[in-house]
């Protein structure tokens, strides 16, 4: 089979990043084989290859998000999943017995590892056959195309975790998205408005700007000016957010927190321009502010924003779809940021 393979780190993907002749993979007895469809680009992808913030298995495979039919079932697989199903991944690889797998908190699960970011060698989306464990693929109602699945797998999956699971939105409240002419922007703005919050998103050019106001968002500034945090006080009567929905990080951690209301939450699950902050303390304890982590989310949380899509409620949004020998071109075009929606790849195009 065609799989994408890198072998060394590199800041330019195009160095390292081949399409290359491996072996079709078997699967263990509690997994299946999936014929992968369509795969989506994540920025955890662009860490893998730069081997940072940490360093992953080589040769790697990367790739988190993949749709497509399963082929092969092993012998010891015991849920409802058979050949021919059309399923979508599930990243979370966990150990299912902790406390905290337990106690459904997966995500906090001590032995997790995020699959095609963490695993290896050669285990990942963006590979024309890929394996998994059965408790790891989610069908699909035949409504919900293997494109629109793999768009909205993770930042699907990780925005309901940060919105309704950790900030516990409620309607009526006023959220800030920033990034919200990204793939979790584009997310965390549908997600909002199913839960019929006041959504004011932020985007760094006038045509993303345009577009979130298309998708939902009530308000939108560009976060690329430097007084973007004035002009959301004024949309609020200086009045404050009550949750601030965060993945940019280091440029405008300061400022958000400044924006939350008494009792306010910035819910965070990364940092694409930094990982070191400084806040003024006396917004935390005078105002009482709760600063939460989230990072991916849960295997139901996922099922419910893939009903969602089949309801056409949540649209995944897609920027781009490459054929599977043009792909690296992804990766350089999600560096660069110059996007709105997410890119798929479609590894049985060559």
């Amino acid at each position: 089979m065609k799989a994408a393979v890198y072998r060394q780190y590199h800041k330019d993907p195009r160095q390292v990043v081949k399409i290359e002749d491996i072996d079709t993979p078997n699967p263990k007895g509690n997994e299946v084989l999936i014929k992968v469809e369509a795969a989506a680009y994540n920025y955890n992808d662009l860490w893998g290859i730069w081997g940072e913030p940490i360093k992953i298995p080589m040769p790697h495979i990367s790739g988190s998000d993949v749709a497509g039919t399963v082929t092969e079932v092993g012998e010891n697989v015991t849920t409802n999943i058979k050949e021919g199903d059309r399923v979508t991944s599930y990243p979370n690889l966990t150990c299912r017995v902790c406390y905290e797998c337990t106690s459904g908190r997966e995500y906090d699960c001590g032995n997790r590892l995020v699959w095609g970011f963490q695993t290896g060698p050669l285990w990942g989306g963006f590979a024309q056959y890929t394996h998994l464990p059965e408790v790891n693929v989610i069908k699909l109602l035949d409504n919900v195309s293997f494109t629109d699945a793999a768009a909205i797998s993770m930042v699907g999956m990780t925005a309901w975790h940060m919105l309704v699971t950790r900030a516990k939105i409620r309607p009526g409240q006023t959220v800030l998205i920033m990034g919200g002419g990204s793939g979790m922007g584009i997310a965390g703005i549908q997600i909002a408005k199913l839960f019929n919050c006041d959504v004011i998103a932020t985007a760094g050019n006038k045509d993303k700007m345009e577009k979130c106001l298309q998708l939902g968002a009530d308000f939108v500034v560009n976060h690329r000016e430097s007084d973007w945090y004035e002009k959301v006080r004024e949309i609020t009567n200086r009045q404050g957010v009550d949750v601030v929905y965060e993945h940019i990080g280091k440029t405008v951690f300061p400022q958000e927190v400044a924006l939350l209301k008494i009792g306010g939450t910035l819910v965070s699950t990364g940092a694409t321009t930094g990982y070191t902050s400084t806040i003024d303390l006396r917004y935390l304890f005078f105002k009482g502010t709760n600063l939460l982590g989230a990072t991916q989310g849960t295997k139901a949380g996922l099922e419910g924003v893939i009903g969602w899509v089949s309801k056409g409620k949540i649209k995944p949004v897609i920027d781009t779809i490459l054929p599977f020998s043009n792909m690296v071109e992804g990766h350089i075009k999600m560096a660069d940021s110059q996007l709105f929606g997410k890119i798929v790849t479609t590894p049985q195009i060559l």
